[in-house]
């Protein structure tokens, strides 16, 4: 008997051990290989490593960006030449691909440009799914799997620039292109053929924080988001004539389970909504979405299951209840 128990002892700690070997060989694997040298430029041997402890140190406090997605760690390379200002690398490991879509999608700025040779397929198709790499003013920001990438010459020249973009397909080659994440494909392109959506506004996030640097609701995590939830926000335009366009922001969050999304909207409903409590519908929230005249326009919300989409500044109730009905809550494969 002691013999047994040492014998499964024995084998349990070596499949704890091929287990951790195994994901730290894949990490490794799927790292981006970057060269020592790009141009006139040589890296240091090895990268500055900043993880969840030290990230407000490196960033000057600035880290809470990154932290409200699933951040892993942060390796930082320095390219240095003699004349020539410097050029940065971060590379940002993050827990999964959807994380480091979103660091991306805070900013749709600059020029998209071509990394891979393999561009998504057209069945994967997204609003946001064409754009994985952004560059300008001397600064490329990258999506590439999970990793989110920075590369930043503190000059921009033509020589720094081509320097950048090669270091750019350098960490992208030989990387699996995902697909963005599922939850965008909520949004229609399109809403009743005159509520167009801005797809250079699509932002995926987890955070409230977040959110606010995005759309502000409130200094309060009014909608329990954390890193279990899915969130992605985006403003519709509806042009009314050439001078003249409207706009509204839809916000559609994804939660563990249905329990947790009720209580947000009750939450969000106590905080966001106070003097309109006498007119909350009770019972089922899934048959009965809910519309509120407020200060800077209608606002309209519905409860699906574990998902929530809120409207914000429509014009009247009547655009509000139509955006609403058109989001597809139920999604393909679920």
């Amino acid at each position: 008997m002691k013999f047994l128990k040492t014998a499964l002892l024995f084998l349990l700690l070596f499949a704890t051990l091929s287990v951790h070997e195994g994901a730290t060989a894949k990490m490794e694997q799927d790292k981006p290989d970057l060269p020592k040298t790009v141009g006139v430029w040589t890296r240091p041997d090895s990268p500055r490593v900043v993880d969840g402890t030290t990230i407000f140190k490196y960033m000057n406090g600035a880290g809470e960006l990154y932290l409200g997605y699933r951040f892993d760690h942060l390796e930082v390379y320095e390219y240095a030449a003699d004349g020539q200002d410097n050029i940065l690398v971060e590379l940002y490991f993050m827990k999964t691909s959807d994380d480091a879509f979103g660091l991306l999608s805070q900013d749709w700025g600059g020029e998209p440009v071509t990394l891979s040779q393999s561009p998504l397929s057209k069945a994967k198709l997204t609003p946001a799914s064409s754009v994985s790499a952004l560059y300008g003013k001397g600064l490329l920001r990258v999506w590439s799997d999970d990793i989110y990438a920075r590369v930043m010459a503190y000059r921009e020249t033509p020589e720094s620039k081509e320097a950048v973009l090669s270091l750019g397909r350098a960490m992208t080659a030989n990387r699996k292109n995902s697909s963005p994440p599922r939850l965008l494909n909520i949004l229609p392109d399109t809403i009743d053929s005159a509520w167009r959506l801005r797809r250079d506004r699509i932002s995926y996030f987890r955070s409230f924080l977040v959110l606010n640097s995005l759309y502000y609701l409130s200094h309060q995590n009014i909608l329990g988001l954390d890193l279990s939830t899915e969130a992605v926000t985006a403003p519709y335009e509806r042009v009314t004539s050439t001078e003249n366009r409207e706009r509204v922001q839809l916000l559609v969050v994804k939660y563990r389970d249905p329990a947790r999304a009720r209580h947000a909207l009750e939450q969000f409903q106590e905080a966001y909504l106070p003097e309109h409590k006498k007119d909350f519908v009770s019972g089922s929230m899934a048959e009965n979405p809910n519309f509120f005249k407020i200060e800077d326009g209608w606002l309209g919300y519905k409860l699906y299951d574990k998902r929530i989409a809120l409207v914000f500044e429509c014009p009247d109730q009547g655009s509000a209840r139509m955006i609403i009905n058109q989001i597809q809550f139920v999604q393909k494969g679920e």
